[in-house]
C-alpha cells in the first residue's frame, strides 16, 4: 500500500466530496497519491437518437467537457502539495471504476455510498457495493 496510489471516484455529489477528506487523510497517512475518477455515462441505443438534437457521441463528448471543468474547479479548491491524477472515463460507473481499481497500481478505493435505503436500494445499482465486492483491493465506503 505504501507505494500504491488511492483511488477516489467522484460524481461530483456532496457524499462524493466527503469522501474525498477520507481519501486525502488516508494519502498522506501513507504518503501517496490520490487518483479522481470520473465517469461519464455513455449514451446508447436508437431511442436515444430521436431525443436528441446531438449524436451520442457529441453528448458524450460534452459531458466529458463539463466533467474536466468540474474537476479542474475541484483540484484548484483542493491545498495539498500530494500527487493528484485526474482521469475521465466512459461506460458503466461500476465497471469502469472497478477496471480502475484493479489496473495495478492502485492501493485502496474510498468511495461515498449512495444512501440509498429501502425499495430504492434495490431498484437503483449500488456503484459502491460493486466496487467493494469486485475490487482487489481494500475499498473503504464513505457514508
Amino acid at each position: 500500500m505504501r507505494s500504491k496510489t488511492i483511488l477516489w471516484p467522484t460524481d461530483f455529489s456532496e457524499t462524493a466530496s466527503h469522501a474525498l477528506q477520507y481519501a486525502i487523510e488516508m494519502a498522506n497517512l501513507y504518503d501517496v497519491g490520490i487518483r479522481i475518477v470520473h465517469v461519464v455515462d455513455q449514451p446508447f441505443g436508437d431511442e436515444n437518437y430521436m431525443i436528441l438534437a446531438v449524436t451520442p457521441e457529441e453528448l458524450a463528448k460534452s459531458m466529458e467537457e463539463a466533467a474536466a471543468k468540474k474537476m479542474h474547479s475541484l483540484l484548484a479548491g483542493l491545498n495539498t502539495k500530494m500527487p493528484i491524477e485526474t482521469v475521465i472515463r466512459r461506460g458503466d460507473a461500476a465497471a469502469e471504476i472497478v477496471a480502475e481499481a484493479n489496473s495495478g497500481d492502485i492501493g485502496m478505493v474510498v468511495i461515498a455510498s449512495h444512501g440509498r435505503t429501502g425499495l430504492a436500494h434495490f431498484l437503483h445499482e449500488n456503484v459502491a457495493e460493486t466496487v467493494a465486492n469486485q475490487a482487489h483491493c481494500p475499498v473503504l465506503v464513505v457514508k
